[in-house]
Parts: structure tokens; C-alpha cells; sequence
């Protein structure tokens, strides 16, 4: 009876074999394993032996296996479009010129403030659904067209809602401050984001983090770490957008004060840089806004990988500026326009991109973390950067779970 019990116990959930599995791309470890047991939704051993007991067994056929993507920077949850807009980019108008009369996120929020929270889900979902056709595992929704109290619980209750679709783990980031409403005066808005809207999102758990655009269209250094400051009192992590069309200062400050990340960071300088590697900062690059702006200035990437400033990189979706629903095209971006290595893409597509959101169990295919996997019929790595399109996943795997594309 106990040799019975001992043999059941050895059992493993799921064994994946016959496979070329990536554990932690980027971390040093190039050799790939070729195996991994999943008990408890997690991974619990790499290289197993090939006729290690288990419950279910699955044959890789010598697919390429890697970790869930983590898209760490989004704002997919939104309603309407600004087509618009586009069509006024490619005649010429600039980023700013567009809000300066009235468009861009103004538009957006517009039409979310029209909406209800069950067409938000029902507007949100394909776009969720087309980042996990391509491995997305983990998303990060941020609101930030709301900019009263009620639409931005609106916002973030939606948001909530669309965590487990399909399996997919969403987190969700409160964006306090993305733009003024019309008419308001900046001061006494701020007072009321920080004083009404971050306690009610708090005591409702609709985020884990908190978010703030500086920039000279937005908010200051000052808002910005005034927002922070009450959020730390609530219990929030923080992160921020800086430097994405000026320098204000945003991102030292911003790592001074301990975020988990700066996004964007096109005018980033010498100064920003040593304070984020400093302080563990992650820096979050966003090439398909880049793209979409025509921007000319591209971020620091060889003074942040001299430093030691950890890169992720994200799709950073939404509706004006970078209506881009492929992490597959951002890791191509991210090497053909920021140059960006192969393992840097995909290291900042999982490791980094989990670094981003304060995780460390997922992102990797180590033991002890998620079994978020999925599996390519690619020769290597590299591939996705060099292939513009055209690449699925053959399986998706969430918590040790098959879940479709």
C-alpha cells in the first residue's frame, strides 16, 4: 500500500517532452532543456527524464517552447477608434498639434464616457484576444480615459472583468493623470484625482498599480509625485510615462521615488539613466508609438544597456497613438528601429516585461514559476525578430492549462 501511494505521489501533473525549451531567455542560460514538469499550475523541474511518471504527457515534437509573453504596457481597454486622427498624422499634424485642438486622448475619452462597462468588455475583447493568438500570457490594462471618478471605476471594473478571458492574467494600473479635461484648472484636478478618484479605487482593489503621464501636454514632475506619494500611503506600486516627447525630469524623479518602471523614455539622458539603474528601474520601450508618431528620436537603448537598466518592451496598444495589437511586431520593431538584439526583445517580452509589472513568477520557465508556455514551430528564437508576421504559436499554456488561440 505505501510503495502505491509513493508511486502516486512521483506522478507529476503534466510532463512536456521531446521539446526545445527556453527556460530564461536572456538570463545567460542558452542551452535548452528538453523537458519540464508542471504540478500545481506551476513548473516544478526542467530536463525530467523522458519516461518520468505523470498524469498527462505531451509530445512537443521538437517545438521551440517559450515563456508566456507579458505585454507590460497597455491601454487596450477603450471605446471607439481615431481613424481620424491617423489620416491627420500622415498630412502632417503632430502629436501636440492634434491635442491642442481638442483630439487625441480627449476623443477617447469621449466615447468611453458614452459607453457602458459591458460595451467597454464587449469592445475590449478582440483586442485582448488577438495579443494571446500571438503567446501573450499576461497583459497589463491601464484606464485613463476617464478622468472623472465614475468613468475611471467604470474603466477599471471593465478591466477587471476581462481578467481570465480565454486564461489570459491581467493586471490592471490605474492611469491617475493621462490628461486634463476641458476646461478644468490642473491644480484642482489633481487635488480631486488624489483626494476622490485613488481612494475609491483603492478601497474597491480595482488596481495594483498606479500610473502618471508627465509631459508637457500632460502633468508635471510635481502632480506626478504628489500622485504618488498618496498612493504609496494606499498601498499601490507605482510607475510612470517620461520623457516620451520632452525631458521634464520625470524619469529620475520618478526612480528617486522607487517605481517599478519609466516607459517611453525617447529624450531620456545620462542623469535619468544612472538614477534607474540605481534604483532597479525598469525602463519600458514602446516602439509602436514610436512608429506610429514618425518619431525621430529614438530612446538611449546603448547607454541603458551599458548601465544595466533592464529593457522590456510592449505593445503599448491603444487607439491614437499606437493601435498596435501584435507583440510579435513590436519584438520586430524593437530590433529593427531601437536595435535591439534577438535575446533583448524577448528577454523584455517576458523577464523584463514581468520585472515591469513587480512579478517574478512569470516570465521565465524556472521552477517555482507559473507554467505560462507556449509552444512554435520556429527553428530558433531569433526568428521572431527577423519574421514580420505570419507566426502563431501551435499551443498556448496558462498555469500548466491548454487554452486556444
Amino acid at each position: 500500500m505505501l510503495s502505491i501511494l509513493s508511486r502516486l505521489n512521483d506522478l507529476h501533473e503534466l510532463v512536456v517532452h521531446n521539446a526545445r525549451i527556453y527556460p530564461g531567455f536572456g538570463t545567460g542560460d542558452t542551452t535548452p532543456a528538453a523537458s519540464l514538469a508542471v504540478d500545481g499550475g506551476r513548473i516544478t523541474a526542467l530536463d525530467v527524464a523522458a519516461d518520468a511518471p505523470a498524469r498527462e504527457r505531451l509530445d512537443a515534437a521538437g517545438a521551440l517552447i517559450m515563456p508566456g509573453f507579458v505585454d507590460c504596457h497597455t491601454h487596450l481597454c477603450y471605446a471607439g477608434n481615431r481613424m481620424d486622427e491617423h489620416a491627420s498624422r500622415l498630412a502632417g499634424a503632430s502629436y501636440s498639434e492634434i491635442a491642442a485642438r481638442g483630439g487625441g486622448i480627449r476623443s477617447t475619452v469621449a466615447a468611453v464616457d458614452a459607453a457602458s462597462e459591458d460595451e467597454l468588455v464587449a469592445q475590449s475583447l478582440p483586442r485582448l484576444r488577438a495579443l494571446a493568438r500571438e503567446g501573450v500570457t499576461t497583459v497589463e490594462i491601464k484606464s485613463g480615459y476617464g478622468l472623472t471618478p465614475e468613468n475611471e471605476l467604470k474603466q477599471l471594473r471593465a478591466i477587471r472583468r476581462l481578467d481570465g478571458h480565454g486564461g489570459t492574467r491581467v493586471m490592471s494600473t490605474f492611469l491617475a493623470l493621462h490628461a486634463l479635461p476641458k476646461g478644468a484648472c490642473r491644480e484642482e484636478y489633481v487635488r480631486r484625482v488624489i483626494g476622490e478618484t485613488l481612494p475609491a479605487v483603492a478601497e474597491e482593489g480595482l488596481a495594483e498599480c498606479v500610473d502618471v503621464f508627465c509631459e508637457h501636454i500632460a502633468f508635471s514632475v510635481e502632480d506626478m509625485l504628489a500622485v504618488f506619494e498618496r498612493a504609496r500611503e494606499l498601498g499601490l506600486a507605482c510607475r510612470a510615462h517620461t520623457d516620451q516627447l520632452r525631458n521634464l525630469g520625470g524619469t529620475r524623479a520618478a526612480a528617486l521615488f522607487g517605481v517599478r518602471s519609466c516607459d517611453h523614455l525617447e529624450y531620456t539622458g545620462p542623469e535619468d539613466i544612472a538614477a534607474m539603474a540605481a534604483a532597479g528601474t525598469v525602463a519600458v520601450l514602446l516602439p509602436g508609438a514610436y512608429y506610429c508618431l514618425r518619431e525621430k528620436q529614438a530612446p538611449p537603448v546603448e547607454a541603458l544597456r551599458q548601465a544595466g537598466v533592464p529593457m522590456a518592451i510592449a505593445t503599448d496598444l491603444n487607439p491614437g497613438t499606437s493601435p498596435v495589437a501584435s507583440p510579435l511586431a513590436i519584438v520586430h520593431l524593437a530590433c529593427t528601429l531601437f536595435r535591439l538584439h534577438a535575446d533583448e526583445a524577448l528577454s523584455g517580452l517576458t523577464r523584463h516585461g514581468a520585472a515591469a509589472l513587480g512579478r517574478t513568477d512569470i516570465g521565465t520557465l524556472t521552477p517555482g514559476t507559473h507554467a505560462d508556455f507556449t509552444l512554435w514551430d520556429v527553428p530558433g528564437p531569433e526568428f521572431f525578430a527577423y519574421q514580420l508576421g505570419g507566426i502563431q504559436p501551435r499551443a498556448r499554456y496558462i498555469g500548466g492549462a491548454l487554452h486556444d488561440v
